[in-house]
C-alpha cells in the first residue's frame, strides 16, 4: 500500500528539488512542431501558414486561405556521450510521440468595402520540450558520495536525525522530514544507510560525522533519467488588414509533466574499509500548468519582402514535486529497504515565471518558387523566478549571478518544383550561462521535403543539434562533473488537408 505524506511548508524544498537547471528544463523550448516548420528549423516569423507557425507569431494564423487541419507524428531521440575522470561512456534513446495536432477556422469578409478582410479562430496543440534524456556516466572519483551526506549532517544532533524509539525507520524517513526538514533527512539516510557515522556515537548532542567507508578513489556508475513533456494548447485569434497586414493574439496554456530519476551505484573501496557498496537512488516528478499570452503582426513590403515582430510573454507556472528516495549498502539498517517508492513526498503548489521572448523576422518569397526565411529571438534568463521568495531567494540569487540574456537564430529556405518542396534549416541559440563550460551554445540543422496532392498534403523532416554540457553530479558533497555531449535529433511527418 502506497504511503502519501504532505509537506506543508515549502521550508525544504529548495534543497532537493527546484535548483537553477531545474529553472533551465521548464523555462526552455525545443522545436516541434509540423515537418514543414521542423525541416526550415521553424524560421516562420514573418510567414504564418503553418499551424506551429502560430506559436512562433500568433499573426500567422491570419495567413491561412482556407480552414485547415494538419496533425503530425513525430520521433525524437539522442546520443549522450560522457566522460567521467577519462572513462568514456554513452546512452542513446528514442521515443514517438504525436507531435502536434491543430486546425484554424477561416472567416472571410464578404463585405467589399471593409477594409478587415477575414478572422482566423485557430486552436493548436505542440509539444514544445520533450524531456526525453538519459546518459550514463562511469568512471573512478576521488570523492564518495558519502561526501553528499557528510555535508547535510555536519553540524546537526544526533539526537535529530535518529529514529524515535518503537518508530518504524520508513516513518522516521518522514516523520524527520516533517519536524526537521530536508537536511536531517538526508542525514538520517546517510546514517541508517550505513554510509557515514557521528564520531561519538554515546552523545546525543554529537555534530560531528564521519564515513564508514576507506578509499583513494572509487568506482561510480551514474544513471540519470528523465522523461515527460511540456505540451501547449494555444488558441489564437487573429485578422488581415487590407492586403498587407497580418495582426494576432494567442492564450496558452501550458500542461508539465516531468519525471527524473538518478540512481548511483558506488564500489571499489579499499581492501580494508568497512564500507564496501552503495546504491542510492532518487525520484523527482513535477507537474503542473501555465499561461502566457503572445501578439504579433506581419507586414508585406512590396512583392517579395515580408517583416514580422512578436511578443512572447513569461509563462506563469503552478508547479507541485513529489519526491522517493532509497539507500542500501553493506552496512545499512536491517530495514532500509522499507524507505523507497511507498514513501512518496509530496510537497507544497509553488510557482515558476520563465523569462519572456522577443522575436524579429524577415523573409523574401520568390512567387511561387521559394522562400528565405530568418528569426531572431532574444530571451533574458535573469527574468526567471521562483516563488515564494522568501523560500527561493538563494535559488533566484543563483540565477541572477549565473544566467544572462541570450540571443538565438532560426533560417530556413524552400524550394518549389511543382508539387514538390525542398527545405533545409539552421539554428543557433547561445547558452544561457555566463559560464560556457557549464553549458556551451547550441547548433543545428534540419532538411525536409513535401508533396501537394491540391487540397492535401504531406511533409517529412529531419532536424539534429549538438550541444556541450557539463553535469555536477549533487548539489552538495559528491559536485564532481562529467563532461556531455548531447546529440538529438527527430524524424516528423505530418499531414495537412485543407477544405
Amino acid at each position: 500500500m502506497k504511503k502519501i505524506f504532505l509537506i506543508f511548508s515549502l521550508i525544504s524544498i529548495t534543497s532537493f528539488s527546484q535548483n537553477i537547471n531545474d529553472v533551465m528544463l521548464f523555462s526552455g523550448e525545443n522545436i516541434q512542431g509540423t515537418a514543414r516548420y521542423n525541416a526550415m528549423s521553424g524560421a516562420f516569423g514573418a510567414l504564418g501558414g503553418d499551424m506551429t507557425a502560430i506559436n512562433a507569431n500568433p499573426a500567422g494564423g491570419a495567413v491561412f486561405n482556407n480552414s485547415t487541419f494538419t496533425g503530425t507524428l513525430g520521433v525524437y531521440g539522442g546520443r549522450n556521450d560522457a566522460s567521467y575522470f577519462g572513462t568514456k561512456t554513452n546512452e542513446s534513446y528514442s521515443n514517438l510521440n504525436i507531435n502536434q495536432l491543430g486546425g484554424v477556422l477561416v472567416l472571410k469578409n464578404n463585405n467589399d468595402a471593409s477594409d478587415w478582410k477575414k478572422t482566423t479562430l485557430a486552436l493548436t496543440y505542440n509539444v514544445i520540450q520533450d524531456y526525453d534524456k538519459q546518459y550514463f556516466i562511469s568512471g573512478n572519483s576521488p570523492t564518495s558520495i558519502s561526501a553528499y551526506f557528510l555535508e547535510q549532517a555536519n553540524g546537526l544532533a544526533f539526537q535529530d536525525i535518529q529514529k524515535l524509539p518503537g518508530e518504524y525507520l520508513e516513518d522516521a524517513y518522514l516523520n524527520i522530514l516533517e519536524a526537521y526538514g530536508y537536511r536531517n533527512q538526508q542525514a538520517f539516510l546517510g546514517y541508517y544507510g550505513g554510509v557515514i557515522d557521528p564520531v561519538d556515537v554515546d552523545d546525543a548532542l554529537n555534530t560531528t560525522y564521519v564515513g564508514t567507508g576507506s578509499y583513494t578513489t572509487v568506482n561510480q556508475d551514474y544513471f540519470y533519467s528523465n522523461n515527460g513533456t511540456n505540451s501547449k494548447f494555444n488558441f489564437n485569434l487573429a485578422t488581415q488588414y487590407k492586403d498587407d497586414l497580418y495582426l494576432g493574439v494567442s492564450f496558452n496554456g501550458n500542461f508539465v509533466d516531468s519525471e527524473r530519476i538518478t540512481r548511483i551505484r558506488e564500489s571499489g573501496y579499499d581492501a580494508t574499509s568497512s564500507l564496501n557498496f552503495v546504491n542510492f537512488d532518487n525520484r523527482l516528478r513535477t507537474i503542473g500548468s501555465g499561461f502566457s499570452i503572445q501578439v504579433g503582426a506581419i507586414a508585406k513590403v512590396g512583392k517579395a519582402l515580408r517583416l514580422g515582430a512578436s511578443y512572447h510573454s513569461p509563462t506563469w507556472y503552478v508547479l507541485s514535486d513529489e519526491m522517493s528516495q532509497s539507500i542500501n549498502s553493506n552496512l545499512a539498517d536491517a530495514d532500509i529497504g522499507f524507505i523507497g517508492s511507498n514513501q512518496v513526498v509530496i510537497f507544497e503548489n509553488y510557482n515558476l515565471r520563465t523569462p519572456s521572448k522577443l522575436t524579429g523576422s524577415a523573409a523574401l518569397t520568390f512567387g511561387k518558387q521559394g522562400l528565405l526565411s530568418v528569426d531572431y529571438h532574444y530571451k533574458d534568463f535573469n527574468n526567471a523566478k521562483l516563488s515564494p521568495n522568501s523560500t527561493f531567494n538563494d535559488t533566484n540569487a543563483t540565477i541572477d549571478n549565473v544566467l544572462t540574456g541570450t540571443s538565438a537564430i532560426n533560417l530556413g529556405g524552400e524550394y518549389r518544383i511543382e508539387r514538390w518542396s525542398l527545405r533545409a534549416g539552421y539554428r543557433f541559440e547561445e547558452s544561457p550561462y555566463k559560464n560556457k563550460a557549464i553549458q556551451d551554445d547550441l547548433s543545428g540543422y534540419s532538411l525536409g521535403f513535401g508533396y501537394n496532392f491540391g487540397n492535401s498534403k504531406i511533409d517529412f523532416s529531419y532536424s539534429a543539434s549538438t550541444q556541450d554540457t557539463s553535469k555536477q553530479l549533487y548539489d552538495i558533497g559528491l559536485t564532481e562533473r562529467a563532461a556531455i555531449t548531447e546529440n538529438l535529433a527527430s524524424i516528423m511527418a505530418s499531414y495537412t488537408i485543407s477544405l
